[in-house]
């Protein structure tokens, strides 16, 4: 009987701590581009009659290139209060917790893909807040052209308040949508660095924040059009770290009584 042979798993490329940037200085990091984030929606905020105008002609575009309605998509959620409730969790609970965890994730297990998805995301944020100060854009919930309804204000739960008294966002910054700029690159992050056959699960996560800011009239298609095409144009920019192939397995010292056993 030959004596069994038993391997370490290597650790995975890039979960080493020597790859792993200083926490306290990547916790101030994120809290700034944070901070920079919530100022410039504020300072894209008053341009109500240019968004409201910019709103109906994305409206009449989406029309001119035959985009499906997003009231299909509405019409689909109004079937029943639970369905469309769910829809308004989903919008206001799990853009900001689902982020974060996606880059505490990645800054425990994979440090070196940490820093190319977060200076993504930043390159993404940065580009869309560009948009929102130079193209102010009323959300479909606002516009009575559309015929859609603030799923939000009717059956709760509402992050937004009326939009000439809110003072805590800017609603006039539909374009892009960065719930769905967000959701595909915390998709696309999981798939580069997990393995499992699996990880192509992620999609859901954007495919149902798609539907769920176009159902509830926080979005138009282009909307999250324009995010998905930001998303590709700062991955082709952020050099993403190199896969370097996995050491082989190193068996590990025989145990003592090991020779005898293969020898009988």
């Amino acid at each position: 009987m030959h004596a069994r042979e038993e391997f370490e798993e290597p650790e995975p490329t890039g979960s080493g701590t020597r790859d792993r940037p200083p926490l306290v200085r990547e916790l101030l990091l994120v809290a700034g581009l944070f901070l920079l984030y919530k100022l410039g929606r504020r300072l894209a905020a008053g341009h109500t009659a240019e968004a409201y105008r910019n709103g109906r002609e994305v409206w009449d575009l989406e029309r001119a290139l035959h985009l499906p309605g997003e009231g299909t998509v509405q019409s689909s959620l109004l079937h029943g209060d639970t369905l469309v409730q769910l829809a308004n969790t989903y919008y206001a609970a799990v853009h900001f917790p689902a982020t974060a965890a996606f880059l505490v994730w990645l800054y425990l297990r994979r440090p070196g893909h940490y820093v190319w998805a977060r200076r993504v995301l930043a390159a993404v944020t940065a580009a869309a807040l560009v948009l929102h100060l130079t193209y102010p854009l009323a959300p479909p919930r606002l516009l009575s052209v559309t015929g859609l309804v603030d799923t939000a204000r009717l059956y709760g739960p509402s992050v937004y308040g009326p939009p000439d008294a809110d003072q805590l966002s800017n609603q006039f910054a539909a374009m892009p949508s960065l719930h769905f700029g967000w959701a595909l690159m915390v998709a696309v992050g999981l798939i580069a660095v997990t393995g499992s056959v699996w990880r192509w699960l992620w999609l859901l996560h954007p495919l149902v924040t798609l539907l769920v800011i176009v159902g509830t009239a926080n979005h138009f298609w282009l909307d999250a059009l324009a995010a998905a095409a930001l998303l590709g144009l700062a991955l082709a920019v952020v050099r993403r770290p190199r896969h370097t192939p996995a050491p082989a397995p190193v068996p590990r010292p025989r145990r003592p009584g090991a020779l005898v056993g293969a020898g009988r």
